[in-house]
C-alpha cells in the first residue's frame, strides 16, 4: 500500500513506516550501509514522532552531506571493548552515532542484568540526536538509565563571551509497572541548539533568551545565535553542569572536548570525534518494593493540581503521531525525497 499524505500549505503528513523508510532509503543513496541507514532512520524519526524537531528530519540533509564528505565515516568499524567487567568502551570510529549507542545499550543492559551496573563510554563518535531515547532503552530492561553527551563548543563558561562548552544534554529514565517510564531529557543551554538551527531553516525568529549574538547581546535571529552563543539553563549553575558533562562524556570516554569539536552542520572540516557516556543501574531493591515505592513518589507529585511528569508530552505526541502520522516541514520532506533519488541538496 503506497504511504499515505495529508497534503497541508508548508507541512506534510506521513505515516511513520513511510518516515522510516524514506531517510532509510536517503541516506543508502548517499552511500550509507542498509542497517547504518535503518539505525539512522529510527532514530530521526521517533525524535520528530516525540516533537524533538531539532533532532528529526532537519539533520538529515547535513547527515547526508558530511557522510559524502567522508566527516562522517559511512564504513565505520564499531568495537566493543570490556575495559573492566562492569565497563565498556565503544568506539565508534568517526561514523554515525546511532549504531554505536545501539551495540552500547544492547551491551550495557546485558553487564548491568550480571553485575546491577554497567558503564557505557563511547568515543569518536557524533552527533547523537534525542537522548530520552537511549535512556528509555535502558528502563525498557527494568534499569535506571544516565547518559550525557557533548557537543561543538556553544556555551561560554560563567563570566566569559567564547563558547567553550557544547549545549551537553542529560537525560535520566526510571522504569515503571504497567505505565511509560519517567523520562528526563534536557539541554544545558536554554533550548538544544538544534532548536535554533531548524528556526534559520525555516525562516521563523527565536524567543529572546534562547541565545545570544557575536557580542554577546539578546537576539531574535537566529542566524545571529548561531554564530554567537546560546544562554545556559540557570546561568552559572548551568555552566558548572556543562563541565560536569564534559568531564564524564570527554574526558572519561577520551573524545574530543567540546571546544576542539567542529560542527554538526558543516560537511567540511575534520570529524567531530565528541563522546557519551551511559550508566544503567539495576534497582538495589526487590523490583517489585522499587516500582512500589517510586510509584508513591510520583502519586505524591501528581496529587497537586497542574503537575505532570516530566517526559509526558513525549509519549503524547508520540502516540498522535502513531494514529495519525508525522508532520513535518514540506521543505524537509522535499530534500528526504532528492536525496532518496540520489540527488545532492
Amino acid at each position: 500500500m503506497p504511504p499515505r499524505f495529508l497534503q497541508m500549505s508548508d507541512t506534510i503528513t506521513i505515516e511513520l513506516q513511510a518516515a522510516y523508510a524514506l531517510i532509510r532509503d536517503a541516506l543508502i543513496a548517499q552511500g550509507v550501509a542498509a542497517d547504518v541507514a535503518q539505525s539512522v532512520a529510527v532514530a530521526l524519526v521517533d525524535a520528530e514522532a516525540d516533537g524533538q524537531v531539532g533532532h528529526g528530519f532537519s539533520r538529515l540533509a547535513d547527515y547526508a552531506a558530511q557522510a559524502r564528505s567522508g566527516k562522517i565515516n559511512a564504513a565505520a568499524k564499531i568495537t566493543c571493548h570490556a575495559v573492566h567487567p562492569a565497563s565498556l568502551l565503544i568506539d565508534a570510529d568517526c561514523g554515525f552515532a546511532y549504531p554505536a549507542l545501539d551495540l552500547a545499550v544492547q551491551q550495557g543492559i546485558k553487564v548491568a542484568q550480571e553485575f546491577g551496573i554497567s558503564s557505557m563510554a563511547v568515543t569518536n563518535s557524533h552527533h547523537c540526536g534525542s537522548l530520552s531515547l537511549q535512556v528509555e532503552k535502558l528502563a525498557a530492561a527494568g534499569l535506571i538509565g544516565i547518559m550525557v553527551a557533548n557537543s561543538p563548543p556553544a556555551i561560554a563558561p560563567a563570566g566569559g563571551s567564547t563558547p567553550i562548552f557544547g549545549t551537553n544534554p542529560i537525560a535520566f529514565a526510571v522504569p515503571r509497572e504497567n505505565a511509560d517510564p519517567l523520562v528526563i531529557d534536557m539541554s544545558l543551554s536554554v533550548v538544544a541548539r538544534g532548536k535554533v538551527m531548524n528556526a534559520a531553516r525555516t525562516g521563523t525568529p527565536i524567543p529572546q533568551g534562547w541565545a545570544l549574538d557575536p557580542d554577546g547581546n539578546p537576539t531574535t535571529d537566529p542566524e545571529q545565535g548561531l554564530q554567537g552563543s546560546m544562554v545556559p539553563i540557570g546561568g552559572a549553575k548551568g555552566t558548572a553542569l556543562a563541565l560536569m558533562v564534559e568531564v564524564l562524556s570527554a574526558l572519561l570516554t577520551g573524545a574530543n572536548f567540546s571546544f576542539q569539536a567542529s560542527s554538526f552542520f558543516a560537511a567540511t572540516g575534520d570529524a567531530p570525534r565528541v563522546g557519551q557516556y551511559l550508566l544503567a543501574i539495576k534497582p538495589l531493591h526487590a523490583q517489585s518494593d522499587f516500582a512500589q515505592r517510586f510509584e508513591t513518589l510520583i502519586a505524591e507529585i501528581l496529587k497537586q493540581d497542574g503537575t505532570r511528569l516530566s517526559g509526558a508530552s513525549r509519549f503524547a505526541k508520540r502516540g498522535v503521531a502513531r494514529e495519525n502520522g508525522l508532520t513535518i516541514a514540506r521543505n524537509y520532506h522535499d530534500i528526504a525525497l532528492k536525496l532518496a533519488a540520489g540527488q545532492t541538496t
